[in-house]
C-alpha cells in the first residue's frame, strides 16, 4: 500500500463523525467516536525495551497514547498497535516475532475499543468534517502574538466563529481569533477585522528576529510572513551606513538597522505606527539612534530626507565611505512615491557609487512581475533600469499575485536639478554589481530576471 493510500485509510478511520457536516456553532461533545484498534498485551516492566523493536506495528498517531493500562490487569499493559498492518497474529515481521520469544510475550493480537473525542482530532480534521464536502479547508493563519489573523474565503462565512473557536483549542498561546474583511487601507495600511472568537483584546507583543514589537494591531500594519525580508534588507547594511525608511510602521527594518550602528530616519503617516513606533524604539533601546518622523511619504522624503541627503552628498561626500539606503515598502503605492526623487538635489552630481541605494517594494499580477516591475520603475523615473537593478521576489500573496523589491541605485541624472536625462542603459555601479550577482548566485529561485 502507498503512503498516499495508508493516510486515507488512516483520515478515514480517524475522521471525526460524519454527523458534524454543517456544524455552524461548536459542539465538542458531537465529536466523540470509538473505534477498534489491535492491541498487544505484555507486561509492564518490558514495555519500554518492547517499543524500541515495534515502530514499525506500533500505532502512529499524534494525540494517542501507544501504550495504556489494562483494565483487566494492573500488572500488563496494552501496545496499541497500527490498525492497517497489524490485521492478524501473522502480521508481526519476523524480527519482531523473535524478540517476543525472546521476553515471553505472546503475538496474540487482541482487540480494543478506543474512544476519540474532540481533543484527539487536529484542526484541519475537523474543519474538513464541518465544512461542506469538497471544499478548501484552510485551517492555515499569521500568527500576530497571541491573536490568530485568517483571510477567509466566501465559503467558510457560515462557519466562522467555529473556525475561530477551533483555531483558539488547537494552537496553544492563540487566545483570539480575527478575520480580515476588507482590503488594506493604502493611507494607513491597516484593515478592519472581526473578532470571531476570544478575546477582544488586539494590544499584542511579537517577537522577530531578536526584537520585541508592541502594537495595537487593529490600527497597524504587521505581516509575519515578511520577516525573513526585513532580515535580508537588513543583512545589507555594515555599521556607520544610513537608512531611510519611508513606511516604517512598527519598526521591523528600522530597529534591526540601528542596531548595527546605522543612522535611520523613519517615519509613517499613520498617526498610531508612528505612536507604537517611538515606543519600540525605546522598548529596543535605539531610541537614540533613530529619528522618528509622521508625515506623508513625499514630504519625507522631499524634506528631512532632501535635506539629509544634501549633506551626506555633498562636498565632503568623497570621504565618505558608508552607503544610504531608503526602503520603501508599501507595494499597492511605493512606486508612485519614486517621482519624488526627480530634481529632488541641487548642485553637481556626486560619485556615482554613493548615490542612494533604494529598496522599492510592490505587487504584480503579470505573467513576467519582474519585467512588470521595472517597467512600472522605468515609466515614473523616465530611464532605463536594464543595467542598474535588481529584483527579490519576497512572496506569492495570492494565486498569480507576486510581491517583488526593485533594488536600483538613482542614477544623478534622475537625483540631481539640470541633468540631462540619457535615456540608454546606465552602468551598474561596482557595488550595486556585486550585489545584483551575489543575489543572484545564492538564491536563484527568489530572483526574478527581466
Amino acid at each position: 500500500m502507498t503512503e498516499i493510500e495508508t493516510s486515507q485509510r488512516d483520515s478515514e478511520l480517524f475522521s471525526p463523525p460524519s454527523d458534524v457536516r454543517g456544524m455552524t456553532k461548536l459542539d465538542r461533545t458531537a465529536f466523540k467516536k470509538t473505534v477498534t484498534i489491535p492491541v498487544l498485551k505484555v507486561r509492564k516492566e518490558i514495555v519500554d525495551k518492547l517499543m524500541r523493536s515495534l515502530k514499525r506495528a506500533a500505532l502512529q498517531r499524534p494525540g494517542i497514547k501507544r501504550v495504556i493500562e489494562d483494565p483487566e490487569d494492573e500488572e500488563s499493559r496494552l501496545i496499541m498497535l497500527d490498525p492497517y498492518k497489524m490485521i492478524t497474529n501473522d502480521s508481526f515481521e519476523k524480527a519482531e516475532l523473535s524478540i517476543l520469544k525472546q521476553l515471553n510475550v505472546s503475538p496474540q493480537i487482541s482487540k480494543y475499543n478506543l474512544e476519540l473525542t474532540y481533543e484527539n482530532f487536529k484542526s484541519e480534521e475537523i474543519l474538513r468534517a464541518v465544512l461542506p464536502e469538497g471544499q478548501d479547508v484552510t485551517s492555515g493563519f499569521s500568527r500576530v502574538g497571541h491573536i490568530a489573523h485568517l483571510n477567509l474565503r466566501d465559503h467558510q462565512l457560515p462557519f466562522k466563529h467555529l473556525i475561530g473557536q477551533v483555531m483558539i483549542d488547537k494552537n496553544p498561546g492563540i487566545t483570539s481569533a480575527v478575520n480580515k474583511i476588507n482590503n488594506i487601507d493604502n493611507t494607513y495600511r491597516n484593515f478592519q477585522m472581526e473578532v470571531l472568537s476570544g478575546e477582544e483584546n488586539m494590544m499584542t507583543k511579537v517577537r522577530e528576529n531578536s526584537y520585541t514589537y508592541e502594537f495595537d494591531f487593529s490600527k497597524v500594519y504587521w505581516n509575519p510572513r515578511l520577516s525573513t525580508e526585513h532580515s535580508r534588507i537588513t543583512e545589507l547594511l555594515k555599521p556607520g551606513d544610513v537608512l531611510f525608511d519611508v513606511f516604517a510602521g512598527v519598526g521591523p527594518f528600522a530597529i534591526p538597522v540601528a542596531k548595527k550602528n546605522c543612522t535611520v530616519f523613519a517615519n509613517d503617516l499613520n498617526p498610531e505606527s508612528y505612536k507604537w513606533l517611538l515606543h519600540n524604539c525605546k522598548l529596543n533601546k535605539v531610541d537614540k539612534k533613530i529619528k522618528v518622523f509622521n508625515l506623508d511619504g513625499k514630504d519625507f522624503l522631499k524634506g528631512p530626507v532632501r535635506e539629509e541627503l544634501m549633506q551626506q552628498l555633498g562636498p565632503l561626500s568623497k570621504e565618505r565611505k558608508h552607503s544610504v539606503h531608503i526602503v520603501m515598502n508599501l507595494p499597492a503605492k511605493a512606486i508612485e512615491f519614486l517621482s519624488a526623487f526627480k530634481s529632488l538635489l541641487d548642485g553637481q552630481p556626486c560619485n556615482s557609487e554613493l548615490l542612494p541605494i533604494v529598496h522599492c517594494y510592490s505587487f504584480s499580477k503579470d505573467a513576467n512581475p519582474a519585467k512588470d516591475v521595472q517597467q512600472q520603475v522605468e515609466a515614473v523615473l523616465g530611464i532605463s533600469l536594464d543595467a542598474c537593478s535588481s529584483i527579490h521576489l519576497v512572496r506569492n500573496v495570492a494565486p498569480n499575485k507576486e510581491m517583488l523589491c526593485i533594488t536600483l541605485r538613482i542614477p544623478a541624472a534622475v537625483l540631481y536639478k539640470n541633468q540631462t536625462l540619457d535615456l540608454e542603459n546606465h552602468e551598474d555601479p561596482p557595488s550595486l554589481k556585486r550585489q545584483r550577482t551575489d543575489e543572484v548566485l545564492s538564491e536563484e529561485k527568489t530572483i526574478l530576471t527581466v
